[in-house]
Order: structure tokens, then C-alpha cells, then sequence
């Protein structure tokens, strides 16, 4: 019955914020508390829920911070160089956008923080996006799918809960799947390619004339000219034309006129050269702390959440020394960080009855018990194919720690070895990071303003797809 109703509650949740029936943190709080109702367990929701918020607290404050710190280091102008570079290599031209989502994910993701990732992505690609008119789901997609290729780095998590998990050393896991790896990103570059001549084809290719790409962004004087064949090519003046949704057949975001507007506004504001906030003189300060930052962070020296604690403060104090500036930073980015967290804390609630119920055990042991007993020999291929779902509807620590070792165990009774068992868990990782249960897939489509239910729906087949490229490359090089 366990079984049941948690692929039912998970179900539920799915396809009422897919259809926007609900919103996500509606959704998380309410599907939940009901289930728990029906399972017979209601009067323990409440310590279920602290459960799941005590677990999820560290995230949250990481996030928090992180939001903070980085925020401040793109209102000063650390990641203007990457901008200009970006955009010298896009030329507004749409597939050179979206290739270059791919690629900014990709690199950034060598930091192995998703949420780091995604905030540094969206705040340099969104204005293109916005500016030409693409859809954003096609941005937020690419780089989700993007950092979860990349999140199967040994300080990325995957990796270490599976060593852990089978008593492994992470570098015999990860080393030989690099071959796999490197061919799940040519493959999330091919789909870059792909869905960046799709919209080249939806809107046309575009040219800016004038200034370099950074200042004709911004400039309102920038004309965009139809260069090519697109139906809806068009020439942007000033604002011109922002009333259009952004709304595809592929699952854009459905903006209304006044949002549209705003959020062209907002989107290039963080592109002005000439904005206040801006701190030329301390960028290689700005630099040299958000190197230590990402570095302590990946020799662990501290807990995530103290590093971005300690790096927003300092980052705050030096850049803005009064008080006045140092609120009206806060301020700016109070809506991405109460969005967040709030997210957060209501994921802890799905995740907190999924655990408290059972719903997670029972459900594993049924998948586990429903693998017939021929394919034992083929354990490791299994597993691969199980990660893809599993990792989506479940957190990792419940897939590693709950389920892996026992498909290890059922793998070692046909001579598979824990290592091809934990290389394949680790196939499943593109479709995770678009899974409700990971906090910073909150931070993408919250800045990016794209509905949750959007981006599942545009998202989920291209994952999963990559997913399967990667567990087919382990099997053509042996890895698996």
C-alpha cells in the first residue's frame, strides 16, 4: 500500500504543477501533508516536516548566502568579462546561444555547485534571451541538463555518495566514466545545437549593429536586423515590441504584457556598464575571494553554508561600506532569496513524509524485487536504466544509500562488480538536477522566471535522452 500511494503522491505532484494546478510550494506542502493523512500517519506530520527541515536547513542557508554573495559579485562586475566573451561568441545569432548556455554551464560546474552555476549562467544569458525574444525553457533546459553531466565530478556529490555507499575510492568510480562523460556532453551540445537552429528558425537570425555586443545590448538605441529567414525576424528599437509573450510551442514562459516588460528591464540592467554598483577597482579583490571561496569549498575546509556566510559578509563589507548600500543589496536580491528558501523549506516537507512514511523503502524494495532474476548477470545495466527515474523522484542520499547497495549485493551474486555498479548509478544524473527535490533547480527557474511546470515538461525527454547516451557510451567502452 506504501508503494503505492508514494508513486501515487509523486504522481499527484507531477502533474498538478505540470498542468499549473497548483504552485510548487503549494504543491510540496499540501500533496504531502494529505498523503501522510491517508497512509494513517497524520499525527506524526508534524515531526516528519521537522525532520525534512532539519535536513534541508544547511542547503537552504547555502543557498541563501549564496544568492547574496554572488548576487553582489554580479552587481560589481565580476562576471562582465565572461559576458562580453559570451557575447562576442553568440552574435546574437540563437543556436550560438543556446551553445553557449551549454558551454557557460558546463564550465561553470567544474565548481560543483548547482546553484552556483545556474545563478551565473541565467544572470549572463537571460538578457539575450530576453532581448531576442527566445524561449527561456530552452536556456534553463540546456543548463540543467548541462551542470547534471557535470554534477558526476568527485565533489559534485553523486560520486561520493557512491563511494561511500559501496566502500569505493571515488576516483576508481569517476576516472574511467570520463570517456562516458565526455560523450554525454557532446551530446548535450548537440541537443544545444539542435534547439538553438530550432529557434533560429522561430525567430530568425539576428545582427547588432553599431556598438560591441555588451553596450548594444544594452544600449536602447540598438537595432536588431533581420538577417535571415525566421518568421517572426523583426527590428527592436528602444522597447519596441516587448508586449510579445514569450511563449513557444516548446513550453516558453507565458508572461504577461506588464511582466514581459518588466522582466526586459530587469533582465538588462544587470548588463548596463554604466551602473552604480559596479567596482572596477576591487575586481581582482572580487576575483581572488571568489577563487578562495570556490576552493575551500572543494577542499571542504568548512561547511558550504559557513563559506557563503563568511564570503557574502566580507563581499558586502568591502564592496559597499555603508550601511545604505549594503541594505539596498539585500534588498535587491531579497525576492530570489525568499523564493528559494521558500522552496526549500517546502521541499522539506515532500521529502520529510516520503522518508517519515516508508514511501521511499517500500517503494525501492519493489522496484528492486520486480528486476527478474535473468537479469542478474546484466545488473550493472539495470541499475543504469533504474538511476534515471530513481534519482528523479527520490533525493540522492535515498537512491545511494537506499537502493544502490542493494542492487550491488543482488549484482555480486552474478559476478558484477560494485564499481560497474556504482559507475552506472551515476547515468541518471542530467535528469536529477530537474528534479523537484533539488533545491537549486528553484534557483534557475526562479531567476529565470520560467514556470517549474514549464521546464519539466520542455526538460524531462532531453535529460532523459542524454541520460541514455551516456549509459550506452559506458557500455560501447567497457565501463559498464
Amino acid at each position: 500500500m506504501l508503494t503505492i500511494l508514494g508513486f501515487a503522491m509523486i504522481a499527484t505532484f507531477l502533474v498538478l504543477i505540470m498542468m499549473k494546478k497548483m504552485s510548487p510550494i503549494a504543491a510540496l506542502v499540501l500533496i504531502p501533508a494529505l498523503f501522510c493523512v491517508a497512509v494513517g500517519q497524520g499525527a506524526k506530520l508534524g515531526d516528519y516536516v521537522i525532520d525534512g527541515v532539519g535536513n534541508l536547513a544547511p542547503t537552504a542557508a547555502m543557498l541563501m548566502f549564496a544568492i547574496v554573495y554572488f548576487g553582489v559579485m554580479i552587481d560589481v562586475g565580476l562576471f562582465d568579462p565572461i559576458v562580453r566573451g559570451i557575447l562576442r561568441f553568440c552574435k546574437a545569432d540563437p543556436m550560438r546561444i543556446v551553445v553557449g548556455t551549454a558551454v557557460l554551464a558546463a564550465i561553470v560546474s567544474l565548481d560543483g555547485d548547482g546553484s552556483t552555476t545556474f545563478m551565473i549562467t541565467v544572470s549572463a544569458m537571460y538578457p539575450l534571451y530576453k532581448r531576442l525574444k527566445m524561449s527561456l525553457v530552452v536556456m534553463t533546459g540546456v543548463a540543467a541538463t548541462a551542470n547534471g553531466v557535470m554534477n558526476t565530478l568527485p565533489w559534485g556529490g553523486p560520486t561520493a555518495r557512491a563511494a561511500t555507499a559501496l566502500k569505493l575510492d571515488a576516483g576508481d568510480i569517476f576516472v574511467p566514466m570520463i570517456p562516458a562523460l565526455g560523450v554525454g556532453l557532446a551530446a548535450v551540445l548537440l541537443l544545444a545545437v539542435v534547439l538553438g537552429r530550432r529557434e533560429r528558425k522561430r525567430i530568425g537570425t539576428l545582427t547588432l549593429d553599431g556598438a560591441p555586443a555588451v553596450e548594444t545590448v544594452t544600449e536602447p538605441e540598438a537595432v536588431l536586423v533581420a538577417a535571415g529567414g525566421g518568421d517572426r525576424a523583426r527590428k527592436a528599437s528602444g522597447g519596441a515590441d516587448r508586449g510579445t509573450g514569450t511563449g513557444t510551442g516548446t513550453g516558453g514562459s507565458a508572461e504577461g504584457e506588464e511582466g514581459e516588460e518588466q522582466g526586459v528591464d530587469e533582465g538588462f540592467k544587470g548588463l548596463d556598464p554604466n551602473r552604480p554598483t559596479l567596482r572596477p577597482k576591487l575586481y581582482w579583490f572580487n576575483a581572488a575571494l571568489t577563487i578562495a571561496l570556490l576552493t575551500a569549498m572543494i577542499m571542504e575546509l568548512m561547511p558550504i553554508p559557513v563559506l557563503f556566510l563568511l564570503g557574502a559578509a566580507l563581499a558586502l563589507t568591502v564592496n559597499f561600506p555603508h550601511m545604505p548600500d549594503q541594505r539596498a543589496r539585500i534588498a535587491a536580491h531579497a525576492d530570489n532569496v525568499l523564493n528559494v528558501s521558500g522552496m526549500v523549506f517546502a521541499a522539506a516537507v515532500f521529502t520529510g513524509v516520503l522518508s517519515g512514511t516508508g514511501m521511499v523503502e517500500h517503494m525501492a524494495d519493489w522496484l528492486v524485487g520486480a528486476i527478474p532474476e535473468g537479469m542478474g548477470p546484466h545488473m550493472a545495466i539495470v541499475t543504469g536504466v533504474l538511476s534515471i527515474p530513481l534519482t528523479y523522484f527520490m533525493s540522492n542520499d535515498g537512491f545511494y544509500f537506499g537502493v544502490v547497495p542493494v542492487l550491488a549485493e543482488a549484482g555480486a551474486a552474478h559476478g558484477v562488480s560494485p564499481l560497474e555498479i556504482a559507475r552506472a548509478s551515476l547515468v541518471g544524473q542530467p535528469l536529477h538536477m530537474s528534479s523537484p527535490l533539488v533545491p537549486a533547480v528553484y534557483v534557475l527557474v526562479g531567476m529565470a522566471k520560467v514556470e517549474f511546470g514549464d521546464h519539466t515538461r520542455f526538460t524531462v525527454k532531453w535529460a532523459a535522452l542524454t541520460s541514455l547516451v551516456v549509459l550506452a557510451a559506458g557500455l560501447l567502452f567497457g565501463i559498464v
